[in-house]
C-alpha cells in the first residue's frame, strides 16, 4: 500500500518516464561498467572527495574574501579583499564560514567518500586503520587538486585578488606557529576519529560535531597562524599568487605532527577500553537508546518506539517484579479462544494466550516516558 501522506513528494522514481529513458543514467552506468570491480570503490571515493573538497574550499575561501572586502571602505570596482586590520567581527565571520561550510559539505558527502577533505586527516585515518594506504594516496591527490582548483575559482570569480593566504600574526614566531597548528589539528583530528571512525549511536551526527570543532579551532587560529590545519589549504593560495612565505614549512610540520599526536591519544583511549568503562559496550549495534543507569530514575530515559527497540528492550536493564514477568508461551491450541471473562487465577492453558495479548497492547500504547 502506497503512503500518500506526503502527497506528490512520494514518487516511484524507477517507474517514471524520465528514469526509464534518462540518457545520463545510461551513460554513467556504461562508463562505470568498464571499471574493474576491485577499483570501483576507489573511483567513487575519489570522485566524492574531489567534489566535496571543491565545494568546501570554495565556500570557505569565498567567506574569507567577503569578510575582507566588506571591511574596506572602497567596495566598488576597486574593492580589495585584503582587510586593513584583523577585527573580531571579520575573524568571526571567516570562522563561521569555514565551520559551517565543513559541516554542510561533510554531512553531504559523509556516506559517499567519508567527507575528509584534508590530506593529513586521510593520513590519520590510514594510521588508525580505517582506510587503506592505497585509498589514502588517492584521496590525498583528489583533495590537493580540488583545493587548488577551488582557489583558482575564487580568484577568478571575485574582485580584489585572492587574499586567503595563511600568515603569522600578533608577532608569533615560526616555533609558536608550529605548536599552535599542531594543537589545533590534533583537536580536529581526534574529534573526527571519535565521531566518525568510532561507530556509536550518534555517528550520523558526526559531520555536525566536526564542523563545530573546525569552527572553534578557527577562532584562535585565524589570528595567530591563519588557521590552516591543512598543508594543501596553505599551499593553494601560494600557487595562485606565486608567493611563498619563508616560514611556509610550519603549515606542513604542524598539521602532520598534530595528526600523529591525535593518533597517539586515540590509540591510548582504545587501549584503555573506554567503551567498557563508561558503559557503552554492548552487543546490539542497532540499539539507539542510552543504557539505563541504576542510579538514574527511569523517567529520565525517553522511550522511543521503533523497529529496533520496544517496551521490553528498553525496560530490560531494570529488574521486573515476578508478577509482571511473562510466562513462556506454548504452541497455540487448535480450538479458538472463547470470549469469556478472565478468572482471578487463569488456567495453565489459557495463561500464555492472554499474556501475549497484554504484551501486544502495551507495545501499541507505548508511553512517552517511564514515570516513577
Amino acid at each position: 500500500m502506497t503512503d500518500n501522506r506526503l502527497g506528490s513528494l512520494v514518487l516511484n522514481r524507477e517507474g517514471t518516464n524520465l528514469a526509464r529513458v534518462d540518457p545520463l543514467k545510461q551513460m554513467f552506468r556504461s562508463l562505470f561498467s568498464l571499471i574493474h570491480p576491485s577499483a570501483r570503490g576507489h573511483v567513487v571515493a575519489v570522485v566524492g572527495e574531489f567534489l566535496g573538497t571543491l565545494i568546501f574550499v570554495f565556500l570557505a575561501f569565498a567567506g574569507v574574501e567577503v569578510a575582507g572586502a566588506s571591511s574596506n571602505k572602497d567596495q566598488g570596482k576597486g574593492v580589495s579583499t585584503a582587510p586593513p586590520a584583523a577585527s573580531p567581527s571579520q575573524l568571526l565571520y571567516a570562522a563561521v564560514a569555514a565551520g559551517f561550510s565543513l559541516a554542510v559539505t561533510a554531512w553531504t558527502f559523509f556516506r559517499i567518500s567519508g567527507g575528509l577533505f584534508n590530506p593529513v586527516i586521510s593520513f590519520g585515518m590510514a594510521l588508525i586503520g580505517v582506510i587503506t594506504w592505497a585509498r589514502c594516496a588517492l584521496l590525498c591527490v583528489a583533495q590537493t587538486v580540488a583545493t587548488i582548483s577551488a582557489s583558482y575559482m575564487v580568484y577568478g570569480l571575485f574582485n580584489g585578488g585572492l587574499n586567503t593566504s595563511t600568515t603569522l600574526g600578533g608577532g608569533a614566531s615560526p616555533a609558536q606557529g608550529v605548536v599552535i597548528e599542531m594543537l589545533l589539528t590534533a583537536q580536529l583530528a581526534f574529534v573526527i576519529f571519535m565521531l566518525a571512525a568510532e561507530q556509536h549511536a550518534a555517528t550520523y551526527l558526526a559531520p555536525l560535531g566536526i564542523g563545530l570543532s573546525f569552527f572553534v579551532a578557527e577562532l584562535p587560529g585565524l589570528f595567530w597562524t591563519g588557521g590552516s590545519l591543512n598543508p594543501v589549504r596553505s599551499l593553494a593560495p601560494c600557487i595562485v599568487n606565486h608567493s611563498f612565505t619563508t616560514y611556509h614549512w610550519i603549515y606542513w610540520v604542524g598539521p602532520i605532527a598534530g595528526v600523529i599526536l591525535a593518533v597517539l591519544i586515540y590509540k591510548l583511549v582504545k587501549a584503555l577500553e573506554y567503551e567498557s568503562v563508561n558503559g557503552e559496550e554492548h552487543n546490539d549495534s542497532l540499539d539507539l537508546l542510552p543504557r539505563i543507569i541504576q542510579s538514574r530514575k527511569p523517567s529520565s530515559v525517553v522511550a522511543l518506539a521503533s523497529n529496533h527497540s520496544g517496551y521490553e528492550s528498553i525496560r530490560s536493564p531494570t529488574p521486573k517484579p515476578a508478577s509482571l514477568r511473562p510466562t513462556p508461551q506454548s504452541p497455540p491450541s487448535s480450538s479458538p479462544p472463547k470470549n469469556e471473562t478472565m478468572p482471578a487465577r487463569p488456567s495453565p492453558t489459557a495463561a500464555p494466550a492472554n499474556t501475549g495479548e497484554k504484551k501486544e497492547e502495551k507495545v501499541e500504547q507505548l508511553p512517552e516516558c517511564f514515570a516513577d
